[in-house]
């Protein structure tokens, strides 16, 4: 039997493993999917269980998607480009990584109907998907894009690598046609970012990359103050989509049932 995980830490929140065998029942592959909470040190043991052909391959979410790049043999493009790996696999017996959410995040904007392109983007936080969503906004061909993070550094970092972005300290709320919260302030229910929108003008667009809870503060806020809003949940089911097709060569099918199932 296959083996595959999700890491991430903290990890309870993850719904990839209902959604992963729910595509692994439905076709017939003799397989699970786990997920397991980890520290950084647990990497390089767990990356080598690969290699050994113990796990066949790994999802990485929250705080990992960076540190893991240093322990992968061959990297695609995307990934290289984003510095962001969240699929892992073995090729060539070589320990491979890829970046799945560009196109998880770009398909699910484009079934929110919202055109992005030539719009005001303003991105909170600089964590590891940042990267991918800044990567898929600049290929969507939108106006600009602004960075803000606690960690002024950190923004500045990716400044580096994207030297289109313009970074704001935090607190300061610029103009923007679409707003997404890129951090984890939000998978604990209590959990603020602490900044004022309310001199935003409404009608704007209001993202969350965390889909469980199903309605962040964050997201809570934007709807009070009369704006369009929507949770990661698509952008979520299409990068596990795209890491589906890379372990099993499989399209996987998004139907009713599954949206159901990550409901319950």
């Amino acid at each position: 039997m296959k083996k595959y995980l999700v890491i991430g830490n903290p990890i309870g929140h993850s719904l990839s493993p209902k959604i992963h065998n729910f595509w692994i029942k439905n076709n017939n592959i003799n397989a699970v999917y786990e997920k397991k909470q980890l520290n950084k040190e647990d990497l390089k043991d767990l990356i080598s269980k690969i290699k050994k052909k113990e796990i066949d391959g790994i999802n990485v979410t929250v705080p990992f998607k960076k540190d893991i790049f240093f322990y992968l043999e061959e990297i695609s493009a995307e990934a290289k480009y984003t510095k962001s790996v969240n699929t892992i696999y073995l090729n060539d017996n070589k320990i491979t990584g890829h970046n799945t959410d560009i196109d998880g995040f770009k398909f699910a904007i484009k079934d929110t109907k919202f055109d992005v392109s030539n719009k005001k983007i303003f991105i909170i936080g600089a964590g590891g998907v940042t990267p991918s969503i800044i990567y898929a906004l600049n290929k969507m061909k939108v106006s600009n894009i602004t960075l803000t993070n606690r960690t002024r550094t950190k923004a500045e970092k990716l400044k580096d690598q994207f030297n289109y972005l313009k970074v704001v300290d935090w607190g300061v709320i610029p103009d923007f046609d679409m707003i997404i919260n890129a951090t984890s302030v939000g998978l604990k229910e209590d959990d603020n970012l602490n900044l004022d929108f309310t001199k935003s003008k409404n009608d704007k667009f209001y993202y969350d990359v965390i889909y469980n809870p199903k309605e962040t503060n964050f997201l809570k806020m934007g709807k009070k103050l009369g704006n369009k809003t929507e949770n990661g949940k698509k952008m979520f089911i299409y990068q596990a989509a795209a890491s589906f097709k890379v372990w099993h060569g499989i399209e996987p099918e998004i139907n009713e049932e599954l949206i159901d199932i990550l409901d319950d």
